[in-house]
């Protein structure tokens, strides 16, 4: 039954909405919400595999990271235990006669992933235009 004011001549009907029910939904909702997110934990990261590419080019620079970040160049460059910027170096002037001969790199698994990301903001900024990644 709605409230009812003796205000003035008649009796007249408040308009007013009850709040208590609304705030008492909003308050179960929140606390089940506040339940559930402390229940489900976070998935792992399933990190995809790549398939084989169809053809292997000719040449190519391979940079080899190993565990500790040591560089090392295979493939048409043979050199070992190189800095960043000798690494960067000896392909730019690999790439000065073919500029589109692919350059890979071969990362340790162990690695931290900003050292890859690194290396390969180097080779962008010295001009390499095709970068990847070696895969198993």
């Amino acid at each position: 039954m709605p409230a009812v004011s003796s205000r003035g001549r008649g009796r007249r009907a408040m308009n007013e909405i009850n709040m208590v029910p609304f705030i008492d939904v909003m308050l179960v909702l929140l606390i089940i919400f506040m339940v559930t997110a402390t229940v489900i934990t976070p998935g792992s990261i399933n990190i995809p595999t790549a398939g084989q590419s169809s053809k292997q080019p000719d040449k190519r620079i391979d940079v080899m990271i190993d565990a500790e970040g040591k560089l090392s160049l295979g493939g048409e460059l043979k050199e070992k235990n190189i800095t960043e910027k000798e690494a960067v170096a000896a392909i730019k002037t690999a790439l000065a006669d073919n500029p589109e001969m692919p350059v890979m790199i071969a990362a340790d698994s162990d690695l931290r992933y900003q050292q890859v990301i690194t290396m390969m903001k180097q080779l962008r900024e010295a001009g390499v235009q095709r970068v990847g990644l070696s895969v198993k």
